[in-house]
């Protein structure tokens, strides 16, 4: 696997085909206190692409265009945190998109084990290590471990996702799938608006 670090945006002419794998990493879990600090994203390929942001422009114009590329679907992990503090920071709306934890609570009913780590090592029979989750992504320069724990976290997803979708084919949910993944911007729209845990559906 091959990590490669991109200071303030991606480089010109970097081509991710028709799918991206894309997770973030912040300073914390709030949107209007803790700033987006690293974007990795995947193309499948088994190299990894880590974007340290400029904190104080957020100027990444072709990261900005790769994330609303209608013909590019993103494929994220829990995409519901990763498009809010995209849009809070970069501004962007994210489209179209694909989210594993969605289409795993949707396939794999008979679990309720539905993190990154959980599916990684059913569906692929691999281990991974989330060591690193909590630690200081503002830095100016990545440790070795951060870079690893970052890359991994994009790795596995466009795989996960070919399992998945098998899954959701076989129970008949692909379309109950597709319309939460269209969903959610809306989601994370009512999070950076100051609905995040009020169910507005609910009859109460």
């Amino acid at each position: 696997m091959a990590v490669r670090i991109h200071q303030g945006d991606l480089p010109d002419g970097l081509d991710f085909g028709s799918s991206v794998a894309v997770d973030t990493e912040t300073m914390g879990l709030h949107a209007n206190r803790d700033k987006l600090c690293v974007v990795q994203l995947s193309a499948g390929d088994d190299d990894a692409h880590l974007v340290q942001l400029d904190r104080k422009t957020y100027h990444a114009p072709r990261l900005k265009a790769l994330m609303e590329d209608a013909n590019v679907t993103k494929i994220f992990h829990y995409a519901r945190f990763d498009v809010g503090m995209l849009k809070a920071y970069l501004g962007v709306d994210t489209s179209p998109l694909y989210c594993t934890k969605i289409a795993s609570r949707l396939a794999r009913t008979y679990t309720d084990r539905h993190g990154l780590k959980d599916l990684v090592r059913e569906m692929l029979g691999i281990e991974m290590s989330k060591q690193q989750q909590s630690s200081d992504w503002g830095t100016p320069v990545l440790s070795d471990a951060q870079k690893q724990y970052a890359a991994l976290d994009v790795i596995y997803l466009h795989e996960l996702k070919v399992r998945l979708d098998q899954m959701l084919r076989r129970e008949d949910r692909a379309e109950l799938a597709q319309a939460c993944f269209d969903f959610l911007p809306t989601r994370a729209d009512l999070d950076l608006a100051g609905w995040p845990n009020e169910d507005i559906f609910a009859h109460s």
